[in-house]
């Protein structure tokens, strides 16, 4: 089969994905580029979908992909693939001759250090007293401190960051709309109050461009403020700060859940201490272990640090 033939398939494939199951954008793209690598590696193959060819395949992404990307790029191809059989274009999914098992190694996620975090967050803090009110570096700063805020926060993904638009946003009721991954909508509260004043501080220096692009963070241009835009803001004040400490936007996700994690542990051995009474002695023993021996006055709420001036 030759090269354009395949390109007039993924260019079908493509408008299935995006109209028929309306995938995301990133998916969009991601599938598009594992597809198109695969038929630029089987263009001088008399048949691209033999199960020598796509063996050979996968060898050859071994050699310069981790294991996670290579799964990807497999369940990329395992998709287009059903979609042709089903379509007619083959005859058989050759995939479902073959046994493809990839271990991938079982890491740890990336976490920031609590003290990182406040170590970041103070710097930012301390270049709103360096600029003036009423200039532009003032209002990208309190830009700044409302997304890293909100990062941290929420465990909100930088996508969904990007794309939040002003009614999402609810600063009276304390909440924010997220619409996720798969088209899930969710609602999550913001408890802290450091953050919603940084969400106010926010939208009062910002209130004009917010209403003319009806869009809640933007750039310097009036322009949905970009993924890459905030990576390069976390990377720009880490330098400052002097956090040698590689940070991306994912990793605030981290943080965020290992200690809601924690503090609802917590709740939970006091609820079930309190609701079986000859077990509270155990319990309490639990919950000693858990906290390392610290006090229940030394397990603090997530985001629960002063104001910094």
């Amino acid at each position: 089969m030759k090269e354009e033939k395949l390109g007039i398939l993924l260019t079908s494939y493509m408008c299935h994905c995006q109209f028929e199951k309306a995938l995301n954008t990133h998916t969009l793209k991601a599938y598009r580029r594992d597809i198109n690598q695969f038929i630029r590696f089987s263009s001088s193959q008399a048949d691209p979908f033999s199960k020598e060819n796509i063996q050979a395949y996968i060898a050859w992404l071994h050699t310069d992909y981790a294991v996670r990307s290579v799964k990807r790029k497999m369940a990329s191809l395992k998709a287009f693939f059903t979609y042709l059989t089903f379509e007619g274009e083959l005859a058989d999914d050759p995939f479902s001759h073959m046994r493809i098992r990839l271990r991938e190694p079982s890491l740890l996620p990336r976490t920031i250090p609590l003290a990182t975090i406040d170590q970041l967050l103070r710097h930012v803090y301390s270049l709103q007293s360096i600029y003036n009110k009423r200039t532009y570096a003032y209002r990208v700063v309190v830009r700044d401190v409302a997304v890293l805020e909100l990062l941290f926060a929420t465990g909100i993904r930088i996508s969904e960051l990007c794309s939040l638009q002003p009614n999402d946003v609810g600063l009276q009721e304390g909440s924010i709309k997220i619409y996720g991954k798969g088209a899930k909508e969710r609602l999550i509260q913001i408890g802290h109050q450091n953050v919603l004043h940084a969400l106010r501080d926010y939208t009062h220096y910002w209130s004009a461009d917010i209403q003319t692009a009806n869009h809640f963070f933007l750039n310097r241009l009036g322009n949905p403020l970009s993924e890459q835009s905030v990576r390069c803001m976390i990377k720009k004040y880490c330098n400052q700060s002097g956090i040698s400490l590689h940070i991306t936007p994912h990793m605030f996700r981290h943080p965020y859940v290992k200690h809601m994690t924690k503090i609802f542990s917590l709740r939970l051995m006091d609820s079930q201490a309190q609701a079986y009474p000859d077990a509270r002695r155990k319990t309490r023993g639990a919950c000693q272990l858990h906290r390392g021996g610290q006090n229940r006055s030394s397990v603090r709420p997530l985001c629960n640090r002063k104001r910094f001036s």
